[in-house]
């Protein structure tokens, strides 16, 4: 089912973002989207003259960074659905008909950013992020760093949000998927109008971080079940070790070979107990979106 524009509030998240905002507001007018709302987190520029002399509220955030701009967001959107995008011009308004297209039917829609303008270091990074992020939380995306994306409202404001700076994304779709089916649509991504924002090396690895600390508050049973099943590599050294010497070298390593069979039942008592959690963890989805449909 379709989500008409007037159900959708366009959430802009600024700091600093005078070379772009005017350009970005445009083009919503442009498309016909006309509940925006700019949430600032006290830029020194002219971002919010700018935002309010094209007719757009402005609010100035509680909180720090993009975290305390959603959380903000929320107690001011009105309409049933939100989508958040970011104020630097990256992404085109044109491209919110695709989210609209899927977000009746889905709790979250995330834009997937086509890669053309990443250089390769980010390209890996957000690989690696968003393969933990699946394995993890079992998202099932491709892109779980984009900045641009569609929510219900009343799941929006649901949200314990806590992270700080760029992990926001991250986390908003590691409670969502609790909430229900996530999906992705693909979107356009341009070079960022002024200066950036993001350390590659620093704030990807706080992201990635960040990835361990919510699967740890969201799904532990699976993370810790998982880490446990992480023995039987040590398993398969020590045993490896035991057969070599006495195959090659004539000496019997009883030691390495108890070692290593304790680690194997260890491992696969972890194994179990990971598969019987990502079971479950599927059924209760399948429960969520029956509950959804009636």
């Amino acid at each position: 089912m379709a989500v008409s524009k007037d159900t959708v509030t366009v959430v802009i998240p600024t700091f600093n973002e005078e070379e772009a905002i005017g350009m970005v507001l445009d083009e919503l007018f442009e498309a016909g989207y006309k509940n925006v709302l700019v949430v600032d987190g006290y830029s020194v520029d002219g971002t919010a003259k700018i935002a309010e002399t094209r007719g757009v509220p402005v609010v100035q955030q509680n909180g720090n960074g993009k975290t305390g701009a959603i959380r903000t967001a929320v107690d001011f959107v009105e309409t049933p659905y939100m989508l958040v995008m970011d104020g630097d011009y990256t992404y085109c308004a044109k491209d919110i008909e695709r989210f609209l297209n899927h977000g009746g039917r889905y709790v979250q829609v995330v834009g997937a950013r086509n890669r053309a303008y990443m250089n390769w270091i980010h390209r890996v990074g957000n690989w690696m992020i968003t393969r933990a992020v699946n394995v993890l939380l079992g998202a099932g995306l491709s892109d779980v760093c984009s900045g641009m994306y569609l929510l219900r409202t009343d799941v929006a404001k649901k949200l314990e949000l806590q992270s700080r700076g760029f992990r926001t994304e991250v986390e908003v779709v590691a409670q969502t998927v609790m909430h229900g089916d996530v999906t992705e649509v693909p979107v356009d991504y341009r070079p960022r109008v002024g200066k950036r924002k993001l350390s590659t090396w620093r704030h990807g690895l706080e992201i990635l971080w960040s990835v361990f600390s919510m699967a740890r508050s969201y799904n532990p049973i699976f993370l810790f079940s998982l880490l446990a099943a992480l023995a039987t590599v040590p398993a398969f050294l020590a045993v490896g070790w035991a057969l070599y010497s006495w195959l090659f070298l004539g000496r019997w390593e009883f030691n390495w070979l108890l070692f290593g069979s304790i680690l194997f039942l260890f491992g696969g008592l972890g194994w179990s107990v990971a598969t019987v959690s990502i079971l479950l963890k599927r059924m209760e989805r399948r429960i969520i979106r029956s509950l959804r449909k009636e």
